[in-house]
């Protein structure tokens, strides 16, 4: 079956040539037939926000980037490492496994790099069988609980610290999952501001929309797609707001706000 034009440009972006190639590496408990009678599920896009800072200080945001699958975006590195930015990288094991270098970069530049989880195989941590933009979701909540305990194991294994935070593939879940998500000790990073659309934004438009980033913002954009447009305006704007005078942060450092229960304190929990 011919995928949608929908479903091509978000597996273009992850880093994906094909979706017959992506459909293989999806666990089968995940498949899904396409005659099969969809369930209907409420999806949310949780939206995170920092904490508001004291009076007179300066204008706060959180650079955050998906590392899905593919190589990484030396544009957006390079600028993050020679200004000495810090950013939080969300990176799932495939693409810790094909970008050793990349890995070894990050774990030298701690002080910059916070590593969290985004997953064993950038599937879409929801627990029934809807495709979210073309993309087959985990399906159950034993395939949830795989794809966000193997993306930990596979930080880990990398020489990092136990990540925190979880992000999915197309940042979407149900409730159900968000709460199972959170029994296992992660909280969901939602975001504020989609810096480029899946990188699927030209160099201008990202630049100016995460160029006017505001205090609080918590930027999404993506850090895997080299050959890309949008990466150059993502470098572009770190400057701007550089220039601006503005303080980036890790999550790790700060207070967040997240809806849908996604960040709230938790008996037993961070």
């Amino acid at each position: 079956m011919r995928p949608s034009l929908t479903a091509g440009l978000v597996l273009l972006f992850c880093g994906i040539a094909a979706l017959p190639a992506y459909a293989s590496d999806i666990p089968k408990a995940a498949a899904q037939s396409p005659s099969a009678v969809l369930p209907k599920v409420k999806l949310v896009e949780p939206r995170l926000h920092l904490a508001k800072g004291e009076a007179g200080a300066k204008s706060r945001v959180a650079l955050t980037f998906d590392a899905c699958m593919g190589a990484v975006d030396e544009r957006i590195l390079s600028t993050l490492l020679k200004e000495r930015i810090p950013a939080t990288v969300f990176v799932t094991a495939r693409w810790l496994r094909k970008n050793p270098q990349t890995v070894a970069v990050f774990l030298a530049n701690s002080d910059l790099f916070e590593i969290e989880n985004h997953g064993e195989n950038h599937i879409p941590a929801i627990d029934v069988a809807v495709p979210v933009y073309g993309i087959p979701s985990a399906g159950s909540p034993e395939a949830v609980s795989r794809e966000v305990g193997k993306g930990a194991e596979a930080v880990i294994a990398a020489g990092f610290s136990a990540p925190r935070w979880f992000r999915g593939a197309t940042a979407k879940y149900d409730a159900s999952s968000i709460d199972e998500i959170r029994k296992m000790g992660y909280r969901v990073a939602g975001y504020s501001l989609n810096g480029d659309d899946g990188s699927l934004l030209g160099a201008g438009s990202a630049e100016k929309r995460i160029a006017a980033a505001k205090d609080g913002d918590v930027i999404i954009s993506h850090i895997n797609q080299p050959t890309h447009a949008a990466g150059q305006g993502v470098a572009n704007a770190i400057l701007k707001l550089k220039a601006r005078g503005v303080e980036f942060v890790r999550l790790a450092d700060v207070e967040t706000i997240g809806d849908n229960d996604t960040t709230a304190q938790r008996p037993g929990l961070f």
